[in-house]
């Protein structure tokens, strides 16, 4: 931003009165910022982004293309296609009038029992912190903010408004921070957002960590954004947090005006933030007399549809194949699994978007292999309770698709009237119909599936309700949520009842009318119906998968968790497949050696199965595209690109770091730096599939390897590889450096540490080059400020933490470096 512009933007400032500077820095309610007509500057629009961009709607009106989770785009370990996928988020923010994208999450996986794991990127620092910056470059190149989260520690949901996360210096800066330092540093982020929880005993939104290092070291000069409701005092006023969200109301206000003018909080803490906050609106193109930096949208849906699918393909994660994949052709596919036909394509919470439409891998598959016989069974129940209504099973009175959901006064005056597709209705905004109603009625004819008298109907909410049927009422009650749900549970996981509806006839007549009841988020609800999971008993579907896969030459599986087992709001408790899925596994494969298990998790699961099936993909949460992008990768049409960003456990009793849950209030980060990888290293412990991990359709050596053999402290080092690929088909293969400590050391350093990667991709045969670069804090470490030991190290190079077939031996020390010189290694595979 020019010298000419700052200078107006600060006489903007100077002609606003305190009030008027004191009611910038809140929100003007749950999604917008307060707007200034008279210096010409409009309201802000601020949405979730990490998966999509939802907007100011949340349904099915105004749909958005739902991307791949975080943890999946991130497994591609390649900036490039996190770009794309950030340009694809920055060309929906722009289509769908939003200017500040709040993603992405890079808090650290530092333990897969992470309930929001799916929406942050890596284990690792390092690849945290390069692809975070890519994902930004590619929000903030269409003039959409970039919103890094949540500063800071934010690792777990368990209280995670309240906990105080305990945590060393050294390790804040060599993992915690080093996550954020790149996408704010070299990304540019216009905009930061402090966490709920505590660190050291200080609240993210008054902790000397916003001045230290966030802005006098790393010279951020955007906006601090809180987390919603995160700001809970006036003493946050008097640290670097700019905006206070949602608003109207919040603790600032009035109560900071008079803070002012009695002296307790000096007026230049209120000038500061008002710059900030006129800053942003400067580069999102919100004031009248600055030019708009905002590119036009000129990206057309299905082109960011292309984006999502070609990300899903490159995260995708071939963990084992006994040469079964690709499928070069069948004539008969036995599909099983529940997210074979209903696609988990995004983990639960405020990421959650609302795709137009979905790829589930059942059509897929069968449009892929138009001349195979392909089946679908069931197999094994991971529905955890009420999924919405499937849309041709419901129609108005009219016969129109959807239901006709009016609303109501106190008084029973009629407010509104609309039809709606969807069987869930969200209010997040003072001003949503379904907040301000005392009733809202859900009306529609249900083809409800029953067989006998009697089908069960799930209702969903924070309300009393009222179910009739036929004009008569079967059903009543009241959903309340518990005295220990987290404050957005009304809204995230609702509470469910389920409900008997006689059923004389294939379609029933419904009405359900909701009375709401107050909840912890006074302006968010939400208030549905749907269908409870099956009954039908458990032996029988896995018998009846068995016997699908036994008369089939192929039988691809997708296990899956869901938005009830992954999800913002709680930690998991288990890392075992919900349900029966394991058992379902082994029959399948007991019944037919030709079979495929592909992997439909946000997160780590634990797969006791491994090794009786010949071939495993791990496909994530992968986005909207996922039955189109996992036909391209079974067929071989696109290449499993994916490694793995997070160590996969072999049992749950193996895995190093495992609390989330705080005591007395307290979570100590007692590891230190030992996280990811480097706690498994640490252990001793072999886990199922370690760090960087992933096949791919080819196979690769590394045929030469050079690195300056001495590096003086303080700068960077590059190593130079020569690979190649031994298949017959074009492949990708991720070339990852990792450094050891040879010498003696007085710091407690890890076993090895990632420190850099590139990607590379070339024609069967190929030889290609690359070079991967090496920064300088690579070799440093942290003790009141950043230190390097001299001495002796070894950069390992190869396609995971464990798999590092080259050593090059590397001397740090004062003076200036030796000539380089080149050393070969022999070859090793991935």
């Amino acid at each position: 931003m020019d010298d000419e512009i700052r200078r107006h933007l600060r006489a903007l400032r100077a002609s606003l009165t305190l009030e008027e500077k004191v009611a910038l820095l809140t929100g003007r309610d749950s999604w917008s910022t307060t707007p200034l007509p008279s210096i010409g500057l409009r309201s802000m629009v601020l949405s979730d982004g990490p998966a999509g961009i939802r907007g100011p709607l949340w349904d099915e009106r105004s749909p958005s293309v739902n991307f791949p989770s975080p943890t999946a785009v991130a497994a591609s370990w390649d900036p490039a296609m996190v770009e794309r996928v950030g340009a694809g988020l920055g060309s929906e923010a722009v289509r769908k009038g939003v200017d500040v994208v709040l993603a992405p999450t890079i808090n650290i996986q530092r333990t897969p029992y992470g309930g929001r794991h799916f929406e942050a990127f890596s284990e690792d620092p390092l690849l945290t912190s390069v692809l975070a910056t890519s994902y930004v470059r590619g929000i903030q190149s269409f003039g959409a903010g970039a919103t890094v989260k949540h500063y800071v520690a934010n690792d777990s949901e368990t209280d995670r408004f309240t906990v105080d996360v305990r945590v060393s210096d050294r390790a804040l800066r060599e993992v915690y921070l080093r996550a954020f330092e790149g996408p704010v540093v070299d990304g540019g982020s216009w905009l930061v957002m402090s966490a709920y929880n505590s660190i050291n005993g200080r609240t993210a939104s008054e902790n000397d960590l916003l001045s230290v290092p966030l802005n006098d070291e790393w010279e951020f000069d955007g906006v601090v954004v809180s987390d919603w409701t995160a700001v809970r005092s006036l003493e946050s006023a008097r640290h670097p947090q700019d905006l206070v969200m949602p608003g109207p109301n919040g603790p600032w206000g009035d109560e900071l005006v008079r803070a002012v003018e009695d002296g307790r909080i000096p007026v230049e803490h209120v000038d500061r933030k008002v710059d900030r906050i006129l800053t942003l609106a400067a580069r999102v193109g919100a004031l009248d007399d600055v030019p708009a930096r905002r590119r036009v949208a000129t990206v057309e849906p299905h082109a960011v549809r292309d984006t999502a699918r070609a990300a899903s393909i490159a995260g995708t994660v071939l963990l084992q194949n006994d040469g079964l994949l690709p499928l070069a052709g069948a004539r008969s596919i036995a599909l099983i699994g529940e997210g074979a036909r209903f696609a988990r394509t995004q983990g639960g919470g405020s990421a959650t978007v609302v795709p137009g439409s979905v790829s589930a891998p059942l059509e897929a598959i069968g449009t892929r292999w138009p001349d195979a016989a392909v089946s679908w069974s069931l197999g094994a129940v991971v529905q955890r309770g009420v999924a919405d209504l499937p849309a041709g099973d419901v129609t108005t009175a009219e016969g129109l698709p959807g239901m006709t959901v009016r609303y109501f006064d106190a008084e029973g005056t009629l407010i509104l009237e609309e039809r709606r597709v969807a069987s869930r209705i969200v209010g997040f905004d003072p001003e949503s119909p379904v907040v301000t109603a005392a009733a809202v009625e859900m009306s529609f004819r249900w083809r409800n599936g029953s067989d006998g008298n009697v089908a069960r109907l799930g209702v969903v909410g924070l309300a009393d309700y009222v179910v009739a049927a036929d004009g008569v009422e079967v059903a009543a009650g009241s959903l309340r949520t518990g005295p220990d749900d987290d404050p957005a549970a009304a809204v995230l996981h609702p509470p469910a009842e389920v409900v008997d509806v006689p059923a004389p006839s294939e379609v029933t007549p419904v009405t359900v009318t909701f009375h709401p009841v107050p909840g912890a988020m006074p302006d968010a609800l939400a208030l549905g119906v749907g269908i409870p999971p099956t009954t039908r008993d458990a032996d029988e579907l896995i018998a009846e998968a068995a016997a699908a896969a036994a008369g089939a030459e192929i039988a691809v599986v997708v296990v899956s968790t869901s938005a009830e087992v992954e999800s913002e709001g709680f930690d998991r408790s288990s890392l075992d497949l919900p349900g029966r899925q394991d058992d379902l596994v082994r029959a399948v494969a007991a019944a037919n050696p030709r079979t495929v298990v592909v992997v439909n998790a946000g997160a780590p699961v634990v797969l006791p199965w491994r090794d009786e099936v010949p071939a495993i993909l791990v496909s994530w949460f992968p986005g909207q595209e996922f039955g189109d992008a996992l036909a391209d990768v079974l067929s071989g049409a696109g290449e499993p690109g994916g490694r793995l960003p997070v160590t996969w456990p072999d049992t749950e009793a193996d895995v190093p770091v495992s609390r989330t849950r705080p005591t007395d209030g307290v979570l100590d980060y007692a590891e230190g730096v030992h996280v990811g990888s480097r706690a498994w290293l640490r252990a001793g412990v072999v886990p199922a599939y370690p760090f960087g991990h992933g096949l791919g359709y080819t196979t690769w050596t590394i045929d030469e390897a050079s690195a300056s053999s001495t590096v003086r402290v303080g700068a960077d080092a590059t190593v130079a590889l020569r690979l190649t690929n031994r298949g017959d088909r074009t492949g990708k293969t991720v070339a990852q450096v990792y450094l050891e400590r040879v010498s003696p050391s007085v710091v407690d350093r890890p076993v090895r540490w990632l420190v850099g990667f590139a990607s590379a991709t070339a024609a069967a045969g190929e030889t290609v080059a690359v070079e991967v670069p090496i920064e300088a804090r690579a070799f440093m470490h942290w003790d009141d400020e950043w230190r390097t030991e001299s001495g002796s190290y070894a950069l390992r190079a190869g396609f995971s933490v464990t798999d590092l077939p080259v050593t090059l031996d590397i001397t740090v020390e004062a003076s200036e470096p030796v000539a380089t010189r080149s050393t070969s290694s022999a070859s090793a595979g991935s």
